[in-house]
């Protein structure tokens, strides 16, 4: 039996919306599953479809060898048959009932104890919903879904409800729960910093397409092009040519400006200025700043670039750059005092070769 998730769908949405997935999980690999993408993406439609809630217009939906849906066959099984469970964005928890009541609610008899104990709720059971915090009735939502022994347990901005602090303090939490409960999930999220802490696996959806699956590491490394690129935040998409190739390198041409990068991808050839049309794709943090011309140094791109603004977010500063072309910087706020960094003022920009990510 394949320990994998397949789903081939189409669905098509009153609103003209269709989603056309074609997304392959493999669960051995993979105890938590993201669902990445911006807004209006398809995620949540998706997610529906998994667990049973919707219906596809067409494809299949296969899980560890059990057919859950196929429309050549007349297949289309029950979110009961499928045993999925379903965290929802609002936790909808029962609120008259206790947290106890709430989480032995279609558990096993004798499971809700257990249950209790595991997810540190153990003195909270007497307590009502209302009663308690926004992360603590998280725990109870996901408690309760398990405690019905789920084959796959869905996720759908789990963290949504709970404000900036309370998500801080919850990624962490969520993630040893998933795995303690040792049921693959798959989770829904449009924010990066939750895709990195909670899944092991990743799919980009953009405009009801699967566009990239992989280690959840791997495609913010290297996003497979540019749409996958902006979706994952890559501040820098920026369009390139090849004019050269030497050495392990290729030398770019962007605006009126040279970069090099390493060369990792046969399939880019290289012609005259603007015969190879690429993306170059470099993170905001891989940008290093400095007052005067790096010497000796042994970062091969070095650019001069006039502040265009500053805006400061907390700890770290955005900083926006007029290289020849536009170039978006992140550095600590205190660097950026500590320069005095201004727009109108002329600053230094280096990125190593090896941060330059190229995509067709």
């Amino acid at each position: 039996m394949a320990n994998e998730l397949i789903c081939r769908c189409r669905k098509r949405l009153a609103s003209g919306f269709e989603l056309d997935a074609d997304l392959r999980v493999p669960l051995g690999e993979s105890p938590v599953t993201v669902l990445f993408g911006p807004s209006g993406a398809g995620k949540t439609t998706l997610l529906r479809l998994l667990a049973g809630l919707d219906r596809a217009d067409s494809g299949e939906i296969r899980f560890r060898g059990e057919t859950w849906y196929d429309s050549a066959r007349g297949i289309h099984q029950a979110p009961q048959q499928r045993r999925a469970g379903f965290l929802f964005q609002d936790f909808a928890l029962f609120p008259h009932l206790t947290v106890a009541r709430n989480v032995e609610y279609g558990a096993p008899r004798g499971k809700r104890k257990g249950l209790l104990e595991a997810f540190g709720l153990a003195a909270l059971a007497a307590r009502f919903p209302r009663e308690i915090s926004g992360g603590q009735q998280q725990r109870v939502a996901l408690a309760r879904a398990l405690a019905a022994e789920p084959a796959l347990l869905l996720l759908d901005e789990p963290l949504s409800a709970l404000d900036a602090a309370a998500r801080a303090r919850t990624r962490h939490e969520l993630r040893r729960a998933l795995l303690d409960g040792g049921v693959p999930a798959i989770v829904v999220t449009h924010d990066r910093t939750e895709a990195v802490a909670l899944g092991d696996w990743m799919a980009v959806l953009a405009d009801g397409r699967i566009r990239q699956a992989g280690p959840v590491r791997e495609v913010f490394r290297h996003p497979a092009d540019a749409q996958v690129a902006e979706s994952v935040g890559v501040e820098n998409v920026l369009p390139a040519s090849i004019v050269a190739r030497e050495g392990g390198l290729l030398t770019l041409q962007i605006g009126p400006a040279r970069l090099e990068c390493v060369d990792a991808k046969d399939a880019f050839q290289t012609g005259g200025a603007g015969d190879c049309p690429v993306w170059a794709c470099i993170r905001a943090e891989d940008v290093a700043l400095a007052r005067e011309r790096p010497r000796d140094s042994s970062v091969r791109n070095r650019l001069a670039g006039r502040v265009q603004s500053v805006l400061v977010e907390g700890p770290l500063a955005r900083v926006e750059l007029d290289c020849g072309f536009p170039l978006v910087a992140c550095v600590t706020a205190l660097s950026a005092g500590e320069m005095g960094l201004k727009a109108g003022e002329t600053v230094y920009a280096a990125v190593k070769a090896t941060a330059v990510h190229l995509t067709e």
